[in-house]
């Protein structure tokens, strides 16, 4: 029996969820969230928990039973409190500023860099160098800063480009001074 999979999921207080047509809807006060289920699990919901259970011990039920129920614990952990990632920009001359739902990048490129925020996204922008994402889909937070990374990206040799606010560079040292071959 998988580890995770046999864990039941609590139910906070203000969140309802729904089985319907194998689909799974959770609502909260931070969203609504969906999630259509495999045939390989079964979910009930009994009292204030959610409890994932596989049909057979396949290969495929095996691999979906923690999965399962590790999406549907992101959704109501998404729903109640819902899901954030931050990011840094170094660099001289690199900002950010927020323009409704657009995010404008002055990224060291000859024009800014619009990035339109998708729906269910909502962004924060600190002292023009540091952007908070939030939302209460986890997959869609981490897609929405992965795009936002990948405008420009940390360089090893000086550390500048946009990276997230817990990740570390590794630097590379530069060329050697003149003079050291001869």
């Amino acid at each position: 029996m998988s580890r995770i999979g046999k864990l039941p999921i609590e139910i906070p207080q203000g969140v309802k969820v729904e089985l319907k047509d194998g689909r799974i809807s959770v609502s909260g006060p931070k969203g609504n969230l969906s999630l259509p289920l495999r045939d390989e699990v079964s979910v009930t919901v009994e009292g204030s928990t959610i409890k994932v259970e596989r049909r057979d011990d396949s290969r495929q039920a095996r691999s979906m039973h923690g999965l399962t129920r590790t999406l549907i614990a992101n959704m109501v952990k998404g729903v109640s409190e819902g899901f954030e990632k931050r990011l840094e920009i170094v660099g001289v001359g690199y900002r950010a500023e927020l323009k409704g739902d657009t995010l404008v990048l002055a990224l060291g490129y000859s024009n800014p860099v619009n990035y339109r925020l998708p729906e269910g996204i909502s962004a924060k922008v600190d002292r023009q160098t540091s952007i908070t994402l939030s939302g209460c889909d986890k997959q869609l937070v981490g897609q929405v800063a992965a795009e936002i990374r990948s405008l420009r990206p940390p360089e090893p040799y000086k550390g500048k480009g946009i990276r997230y606010s817990d990740e570390v560079i590794i630097r590379k040292a530069g060329k050697a001074g003149k003079g050291a071959g001869g």
